[in-house]
């Protein structure tokens, strides 16, 4: 069977993606699984190689056709010098170049050139620095795919979570959990593991007030919104649940009882996942024409550029793209 050719985003420079990306790469088991094709800058990951202590050679190419695709090389589609920057340290530059990375591999997907992007971390002031559009990876891949909402998803372990918001303050995220939206976003959350290739797809929706809300005792949102949004989905023949109390539902799903978890707000499931697993809890974002996985933390700018930040959560990344690209039709 061909191995998926993955792209994988370096992220930005000055934080820890450069090195996060080289360890991984640094793994035999990535090969095993994939073609990864790094999107980049080939003189900062040479700055870093003696850092990582990783006795492996560039290989600058221009197309992911060209990429060798062996342990010991790193394939760097390789884009141009960076004139000035420090590691840790915001830098418009720097916050223009991760830009640059992303788009490009996001064309190599719709192209087909690789059948799926794994982002390494990015920073959100140099992207402001830059005047970059964007506050962030899900933000950006939807405006440059003409999406307007995507889904985001979490793996870790047997664990999935999907999120019905996001980056919202917890006031406005209650005002959009409306029983409308909890149906549709069930509906696409099942579309979602369909398209994944995930054929068992049991939903339970956490509830929002404690214990979910004790029939009005402590709070309406339940009652009101929320069940009867499952109602609708339900009805529209998605295999869904609840709402299950959020103190207990994350645990139930990691022991098998659902195949995924819809968090209401941002802190709710990203609480859950990353104390399972910090470091093996993996982004995926969903509703895109192309498959995207990430590591779920931030550029790490106080350790960046001292080799000692963990690559774990970027071999997760890789290996979980190169998981689901089977499955995954390019629309």
């Amino acid at each position: 069977m061909t191995k998926p050719m993955i792209a994988v985003t370096m992220g930005d420079p000055a934080g820890i993606g450069p090195e996060i990306t080289i360890g991984s790469l640094d793994k035999k088991e990535i090969y095993d699984v994939c073609t990864p094709v790094v999107i980049g800058n080939a003189a900062v990951l040479e700055k870093l190689l003696p850092v990582k202590k990783a006795d492996l050679k560039l290989n600058r190419i221009k197309k992911p056709s060209e990429a060798i695709g062996e342990y010991g090389t790193i394939d760097v589609i390789d884009f141009a010098e960076l004139s000035a920057y420090e590691f840790g340290e915001v830098n418009a530059e720097c916050g223009t170049a991760a830009f640059e990375y992303i788009k490009h591999a996001a064309e190599l997907c719709k192209t087909n050139e690789v059948q799926a992007m794994a982002t390494a971390p990015i920073n959100k002031e140099s992207l402001k620095a830059a005047e970059v559009p964007y506050i962030g990876h899900t933000e950006m891949l939807a405006g440059l795919s003409g999406i307007d909402d995507p889904l985001t998803m979490f793996e870790v372990r047997n664990m999935r979570i999907f999120f019905l918001t996001r980056h919202l303050s917890l006031k406005d995220a209650i005002g959009q959990m409306t029983k409308e939206r909890v149906q549709d976003y069930l509906i696409r959350c099942d579309d979602a593991l369909k398209q994944l290739g995930v054929e068992s797809r049991k939903f339970a929706v956490a509830g929002l007030n404690p214990h979910s809300g004790e029939n009005g005792l402590f709070g309406y949102e339940e009652m009101d919104e929320i069940k009867p949004g499952i109602e609708l989905a339900r009805a529209d023949g998605i295999d869904a649940v609840g709402p299950v109390p959020a103190d207990s539902v994350f645990f139930q799903a990691l022991n098998g009882r659902y195949d995924a978890v819809l968090s209401l707000y941002h802190d709710q499931g990203h609480i859950a996942a990353k104390m399972t697993d910090f470091h093996r809890t993996i982004s995926i974002t969903n509703g895109l024409p192309f498959l995207r996985t990430s590591v779920d933390h931030g550029t790490a700018f106080d350790i960046a550029g001292k080799g000692i930040a963990s690559s774990v959560s970027m071999e997760e990344s890789i290996k979980l793209a190169a998981k689901y690209a089977p499955h995954f039709v390019n629309a």
